[in-house]
């Protein structure tokens, strides 16, 4: 073994080498102490400098050549105490014969090297328990032994996860799995070891330590990525390189949640989840001001029963509100989340109120008795096919049900009302996105007209839109509709070879949506221009367009089946109103940055407040008196980038009948 290899190949190993150095120059000199006494004062001062300098030199090139420095102090424990000992041995059984040939071993009491290997063992050993101790907060975890473990396995990621899960399988002497080797994040940590398990390359190198185990028989029947936030790109390419072995990919849960499993070791492991593979870097959120906006307040939630809607009551009651009052249409709904945040917050005591926002009575009489001082308005019709044959029901839903509540709140002292847009709403070709788009209008109108109207001790009402993508998994969206055909052992349909639509987890849309409310107080947190916000559409930002032919294939794959063997993936041909690729802005919308980079405004053009209200009157009255046809040329007329261009199917043809 050459020095390139043994010495210390990144900067904290260097720090843990220097640092036992030091240690073995004081050991000596203390442990002279501790034999000698104040006698150590009339010792012969160049036979102490050549005894402590000869000593640490040897102890220096013992410790490296034992690879003290292959493990990491964060996961200290007693293989590391063993390997101290034995290093300490060495070096003194080194220091003898070479200071016996150098001095006779003149003056020297032969007790002081006895003294001296326990002192050099405490001054080693005790650092590295301390900053495990600190790591870790207590005694336990730190006398391990290495136990049988039967199915081999190897993990991605040197980070915690990863001495968590080999510190457990190590514990276990029945546990599941065997760790065979581990890949490093970076090759600053390749050599090294964790509870004696090699870290064998960084990740980028998995085929070829693959390959190397494979030689040596210790083949690994399982990948375990370990890391808590890889990057979904990452896990997509390790996706492929793992089927390209034919290796299944898994990931470890959190780890309040695998700690929670160990009495199950079968459980101890999940499947590679769609949200990992789309993952993009957790934005920054500041929850402080999160927390601000909605404690102590009257907070309003419309469609709290849907995707979007439930997940802001789930996120809002657990900010302290001082009332939260739940509004859906939908019976079972809005049980559903009344008693799940009756369960998780049973001090909150939600209202849940059955009411339709098509309904201006209702909404008034909620918005008087209520008087709620923040409005999250998600109650819409989003199924893009199925408000494509009802295109009255979207426009009394998505456009009139929208002016209700806007309006209604402002009479009754709120200060701020959030609507939930779409990305379908930016150059439109469905009904659906029309009447989002019109919805956005009205309320950037109404936001315009209430900012001029202000006076500095009344702002009025502000209205702010938040405007993102699909929510994966959500009511109605391909998700769902590619895990019942997989489970019908049926074709995954997908409308068109080309076809990308944006994504995210419904938990980082709402607190995107929740931070984008939060900014609106604060014009001090943007630039120039752009501090007036008012008439303004917050965008989140919701990275790169995905393939949905890419994301049919990976979910086939994760079911453990083979992508045009197993299953097939059939094209259907876009349906009416269905756009090739989403956009998420109009190319004429200047966009302008906010304090936070996850959230950005745009700027699409405004109406009057009282001309588009004289409008919406007209079309509100032709689509309750059922005329189709003038109801879609007012659309039109309204938004001018909506053209109806395909003709309507009906609502059998929708369903299938």
């Amino acid at each position: 073994m050459g020095v390139v290899t043994i010495f210390p190949n990144n900067r904290r190993a260097l720090l843990a080498f220097l640092h036992d150095v030091g240690m073995a120059a004081m050991s000596l000199l203390a442990s002279l102490y501790l034999r000698l006494g104040n006698g150590i004062l009339d010792y012969e001062p160049r036979l102490t400098a050549t005894y402590v300098v000869s000593f640490t030199l040897i102890a220096g090139a013992v410790f490296l050549l034992t690879g003290l420095y292959r493990g990491i102090w964060r996961y200290a424990s007693l293989p590391d105490l063993f390997n101290i000992a034995r290093a300490v041995s060495f070096a003194i059984l080194a220091f003898l014969p070479v200071m016996f040939v150098l001095t006779r071993l003149e003056a020297l009491p032969r007790s002081t090297l006895l003294i001296d290997w326990f002192v050099l063992i405490a001054l080693l050993g005790g650092p590295r328990l301390a900053y495990r101790l600190f790591k870790d907060r207590g005694l336990d975890h730190v006398l391990e032994r290495v136990r049988y473990q039967s199915v081999p396995v190897l993990l991605i990621s040197a980070k915690d996860g990863a001495d968590t899960f080999i510190r457990e399988m190590r514990r276990d002497p029945h546990a599941v799995y065997r760790v065979v080797g581990v890949l490093a994040d970076t090759p600053s940590r390749v050599g090294r070891e964790i509870y004696r398990v090699p870290i064998l390359g960084t990740i980028d190198a998995l085929e070829s330590v693959v390959a190397r185990l494979d030689r040596r028989g210790k083949r690994p029947q399982k990948l375990i990525i370990t890391a808590q936030n890889l990057p979904g790109h990452q896990v997509r390419q390790l996706l492929d390189r793992a089927d390209a072995l034919a290796i299944p990919l898994a990931r470890l849960p959190r780890l309040t949640d695998f700690e929670r499993n160990l009495d199950h070791p079968e459980r101890d492991l999940e499947p590679i989840a769609l949200e990992d593979l789309l993952g993009r870097s957790q934005a920054v959120l500041d929850r402080d001001a999160m927390a601000r906006l909605i404690c102590g307040r009257r907070i309003l939630v419309t469609g709290a029963g849907g995707t979007i809607g439930s997940e802001l009551a789930r996120q809002i009651a657990a900010l302290s509100p001082g009332r939260l009052v739940l509004l859906d249409n939908s019976e079972f709904a809005l049980y559903g989340i009344e008693m799940e945040l009756r369960e998780r917050f049973p001090a909150l005591g939600p209202v849940s109120l059955l009411r339709d926002v098509r309904d201006r009575v209702q909404v008034d009489e909620v918005a008087a008795a209520e008087k709620p001082e923040i409005i999250f308005h998600a109650a819409a019709l989003k199924h893009l096919p199925m408000v494509e044959g009802n295109p009255i029901e979207g426009v009394l839903t998505n456009a009139i049900g929208s002016r209700n509540v806007a309006e209604a709140v402002r009479a009754f002292g709120a200060s701020l009302v959030v609507m939930i847009s779409t990305d379908k709403a930016v150059n439109p070709t469905s009904v659906m996105g029309a009447t989002k788009r019109l919805a956005e209008s009205f309320c950037q109108a109404l936001d315009l007209y209430e900012a001029r109207r202000s006076a500095p001790l009344n702002p009025g009402t502000r209205y702010v839109t938040v405007r993102f993508g699909n929510v994966l998994g959500s009511t109605g969206s391909v998700v769902p509709l590619f895990q019942r055909q997989l489970a019908a052992g049926r074709p995954l349909t997908v409308t068109h070879p080309e076809v990308t639509r944006f994504f995210m987890t419904v938990r980082e849309a709402v607190e995107l949506v929740l931070q984008a409310s939060a900014l609106w107080p604060d014009s001090g947190a943007l630039d120039g221009e752009a501090r007036n916000t008012r008439g303004k559409i917050y965008v989140l930002d919701m990275g790169e367009p995905v393939k949905i032919v890419d994301l049919a294939h990976q979910m086939i794959r994760l079911a453990g089946l083979r992508p045009g063997r197993d299953i097939g993936i059939e094209f259907i041909g876009l349906r009416p109103g269905e756009k090739l690729h989403e956009e998420l802005f109009h190319p004429a919308e200047p966009l302008v940055p906010t304090g936070n980079p996850a959230i950005r405004l745009a700027a699409p053009r405004t109406a009057d407040y009282a001309m588009l209200a004289r409008s919406i009157d007209e079309l509100e009255e032709n689509a309750r008196a059922r005329r189709e046809e003038r109801v879609l040329q007012l659309l039109e007329r309204l938004v001018p980038e909506y053209r109806c261009a395909t003709p309507m199917p009906s609502a059998a043809a929708i369903s299938g009948e």
